[in-house]
């Protein structure tokens, strides 16, 4: 190996992007390579690194492009991968969970073993500077005799709620325990040995479509070294609470480890009356010396040092300075204890009532689909609504996804989901056989104008191809209302008004969707393809999220800076109405044509949350938003990020841009009514239900 260890990455989705700047961060330490079978992200991802792309394992390895690989793929390939890479003579971290079981994560360790080779897991929360201080002064004795722990994670999982639910972590019920639990006991064993579970429970349930129950909450009793553990899984709308708190005999420490953030709370030696005082002064300089350090280094850094940016930097540096070293790997991230979390976490999945971990089974199929619909981007918020009216109204649906699965279980008999690259025109083409309506709800969030017209203009103009050659009957694609300049507040929006001639100064997704029609506009005048455009207002409706962006920046769930002043009407409208809307496109006479599907107006974002308040008993923290200042805020970082980080691609959306996030200007839905006979949900009590009321927001 030579001095400076090159780097494979496995799996080129969200979390490898986390991986890759941590490596690059990393002295010594270089990305070499990127492996996807998606070869289109795996060259994207490797683009920004000087890294080669490889679309199988088995090229790279042949290759000999890497001492080392991150495996970063769904949980269920990382033993055959990791024992693969480690049979080939390389180095292997495989991100949390290792694996699928306890067995599996020893078969792993053994190969390491066998080739002399080092095994790592990816608990990177241990890598956090903040808890190499606790441990440290835990060690120490700072705390003094430690009794109890508790360690939580109280933070949302939306999926649950909203999908996708083809997700791995939501195949079964002990995947959101294998998902969430190594960060848990990663901490618990490292600060206190090997942990011996008590009793598990599961709380809050709640129903995936197919009315399939899933947990949404985990209280967790153990032991280990001799201290009582309390661990908490919350997935509810909560407040972010992701903590490890030691109760000691001369302290308490509480780390926040989503913020880097350590506070000791300590008695002192002062009067009756000096003592509260002196003891609540204490905190309050911890807490303003820490929010000051953290800011400091946010500023400095250009928010290139976020807490968990800083924990995967910790974690590749204690492993990549001990194999520079040749020194024993460090026991946070070894073997031995990627092998004692995962049977701790086996032991907890064995605690806990059988009848929780049971998955209803799917409907028994009594005969194959016969599919004359397709819906691509199925198994999202509007796809899965389309696709039940669909079948409801009498037609089987072939959904087109990226896994196996899709989120109908119980219509065994008339959907069937399929697998094909949006990037390849005859797989599209063969997957429409017999298909005569095919719905493109698709979207690439990317950001960069080159990744767009890849991975969203390409691919909304190859799927129009593939119709054409296919013989489909007619193409329904969606658009969005965020294509519109809404800047005005005495202005009005019809389907006869253009988006704005010069779309560079737009954000990517309002510029990719306006191009992506432009260019399906095309080929229904130049070769006739029957495409018909449906451009939905802000979709609201059960299975929908809470935090909502077509309304306002989160932070969190318990905190909305809404876009504008928050008084004027915005664009709502049901996911049963958009999915009404879609299928009513079928057979009316309107190739060519586009239409805006929103509602009658009914709410502004203050009367929305004032509903959620009246409707169920939750008021969140709700501020206006000055666009202005929002505007001047996005050029700062533009600046920074375009000539201090000499980004490529950045973009600067211009403040009628901003203030169009505030819907300011009024719909008019009369043209779909009168060409489609679309009856939006009109009264504002049984809106605020069907939105509000019985959309299971919150999770509780």
């Amino acid at each position: 190996m030579s001095n400076e260890i090159r780097v494979g990455l496995i799996g080129a989705g969200y979390i490898a992007t986390w991986h890759a700047d941590a490596l690059k961060a990393t002295p010594g330490v270089r990305v070499s390579a990127v492996c996807d079978l998606n070869e289109a992200a795996a060259k994207g991802l490797a683009l920004g690194y000087g890294a080669q792309a490889f679309p199988s394992v088995e090229d790279m390895i042949a290759a000999k492009a890497c001492d080392a690989v991150h495996i970063l793929t769904p949980p269920h390939l990382h033993e055959p991968l990791a024992i693969q890479c480690l049979n080939a003579g390389l180095d292997v971290l495989v991100e949390k969970p290792v694996s699928e079981s306890h067995a599996a994560t020893q078969r792993m360790a053994e190969a390491a073993q066998a080739n002399s080779r080092r095994f790592h897991a990816g608990h990177n929360f241990l890598g956090l500077p903040s808890y190499t201080r606790m441990k440290a002064a835990m060690l120490a004795g700072d705390y003094g005799r430690i009794a109890s722990a508790e360690i939580t994670w109280a933070l949302p999982l939306a999926p649950l709620r909203s999908g996708p639910f083809n997700l791995w972590l939501l195949r079964e019920p002990k995947n959101l325990i294998l998902e969430l639990g190594p960060h848990l006991m990663a901490f618990a064993h490292d600060l206190f040995g090997e942990v011996e579970i008590l009793s598990a429970h599961a709380s809050h349930p709640t129903m995936l479509p197919g009315e399939d129950p899933r947990p949404q909450g985990f209280r967790i009793l153990a032991r280990a070294g001799g201290v009582n553990i309390t661990f908490t899984m919350a997935m509810v709308e909560t407040v972010d609470d992701r903590s490890v708190t030691l109760r000691g005999s001369s302290a308490r420490a509480r780390l926040d480890y989503a913020s880097d953030v350590l506070i000791i709370d300590r008695e002192n030696a002062g009067d009756l009356v000096v003592n509260p005082l002196r003891r609540q002064l204490d905190l309050s300089r911890q807490h303003l010396w820490q929010g000051t350090r953290n800011a400091l280094t946010q500023l400095k850094s250009l928010n290139t040092k976020n807490p968990y940016g800083l924990s995967f930097r910790g974690m590749n540096s204690a492993i990549y300075g001990a194999i520079a070293n040749n020194t024993p790997p460090d026991t946070r991230f070894n073997s031995d204890s990627a092998v004692s979390v995962m049977r701790a976490l086996d032991d907890v999945i064995a605690a806990l009532p059988q009848q929780i971990l049971q998955v209803k089974a799917p409907a028994v199929q009594t005969r194959a689909p016969k599919p004359t619909a397709m819906v691509i981007g199925g198994t999202g918020f509007i796809g899965r609504e389309l696709t039940r009216q669909l079948v409801a109204s009498g037609r089987d649906v072939r959904v087109l996804s990226r896994g196996k699965t899709g989120p109908f279980p119980d219509l065994t008999d008339q959907v069937e989901t399929v697998g094909a690259s949006l990037h390849d025109l005859d797989a599209l083409t063969q997957a429409m056989d017999g298909i005569e309506v095919v719905f493109n709800l698709a979207k690439a969030m990317e950001t960069t104008w080159a990744d767009c017209l890849i991975n969203d203009v390409g691919v909304a103009t190859r799927i129009g191809m593939a119709c054409e050659k296919a013989g489909v009957k007619r193409l329904v694609y969606t658009g969005t209302i965020a294509s519109y300049d809404m800047s005005n507040p005495h202005g009005e929006i019809t389907e006869s008004t253009p988006f704005p001639e010069d779309m560079t100064n737009r954000n990517l997704y309002a510029r990719s969707k306006a191009e992506c029609e432009r260019q399906l506009m095309k080929l229904h005048k130049e070769r006739g393809l029957p495409v018909v455009i449906a451009r939905p207002g802000i979709v609201v409706g059960p299975g929908g999220p809470l935090q909502h962006w077509g309304i306002g920046r989160w932070h969190g769930a318990g905190a909305v800076r809404i876009w504008g002043h928050g008084r004027n009407i915005l664009p709502f409208v049901l996911n049963e109405d958009i999915a009404d809307g879609l299928i009513r496109m079928i057979d009316a006479p309107v190739e060519g044509q586009s239409f805006n599907l929103v509602g009658d107006p009914m709410l502004s974002a203050q009367e929305y949350f004032e509903a959620i308040h009246q409707a169920l008993g939750a008021r969140l923290r709700v501020s206006t938003g000055n666009l202005t200042a929002f505007y001047a805020a996005d050029a700062v970082k533009y600046g920074l990020k375009k000539y201090a980080l000499r980004r490529q691609g950045v973009i600067r959306p211009s403040l009628a841009d901003w203030k169009s996030r505030a819907h300011f200007s009024a719909f008019v839905n009369n043209r779909p009514k009168e060409v489609l006979g679309w009856r939006p949900e009109a009264n504002k009590v049984a809106f605020i239900d069907k939105a509000i009321t019985n959309a299971n927001l919150f999770g509780v």
